[in-house]
């Protein structure tokens, strides 16, 4: 962690552990969905608690990061490479709609909704696990953009930890325009 960069940050390595359990869970509700949707509504309904623990609680208290850290990191050895926390969050909050529709669709009755929507996530999840692209933490910065943007309503009078880190970087003191 940098002094300009007070957000808490892990290892790269969890989050792409957690996006493999979390692609071969997709891969299990799509296949088990071709046979029965109730299952299929199960499963997701449970991934879908996953997606809101790791939203709501980060990566320290993540199932599969729980797991992750037990079982894996302690043969990895010290990070090389660390990321922040907020996307992270972000991202399992975007997986966590993505599996609630997946889970709405199921329970409607309707398989292909159900089915398209854990595809989304089966995507993003694979494209993490595979690549090291997380597509929530891509999405994040527009996002905490536009609620730096927007009015603070009922706020804490206190600028969030995203407004801090964009203020915070090397242009954050020269008030004045820079010279043609």
């Amino acid at each position: 962690m940098t002094d300009s960069d007070p957000s808490p940050r892990v290892d790269v390595r969890g989050p792409r552990f957690v996006a493999w359990i979390t692609t071969g869970v997709l891969v299990l509700v799509l296949l088990v969905s071709a046979f029965s949707a109730v299952a299929a509504a199960i499963l997701i309904g449970l991934q879908a608690v996953v997606f809101a623990i790791g939203a709501i609680a980060g990566p320290a208290k993540h199932p599969y990061g729980r797991i992750y850290a037990a079982l894996v990191a302690p043969r990895n050895g010290p990070p090389t490479e660390t990321e922040p926390v907020p996307p992270l969050r972000f991202a399992q909050a975007l997986g966590f709609v993505f599996a609630g529709l997946s889970l709405l669709g199921f329970a409607l009755g309707s398989s292909i909704v159900g089915a398209v929507f854990a595809g989304f996530a089966l995507f993003a999840a694979f494209l993490n696990a595979a690549f090291g692209v997380c597509l929530g933490c891509q999405i994040y910065p527009l996002v905490a953009r536009f609620r730096r943007s927007a009015p603070h309503i009922g706020g804490t009078g206190r600028p969030s930890v995203v407004t801090q880190a964009a203020s915070s970087g090397p242009d954050a003191n020269s008030a004045a325009p820079a010279p043609n």
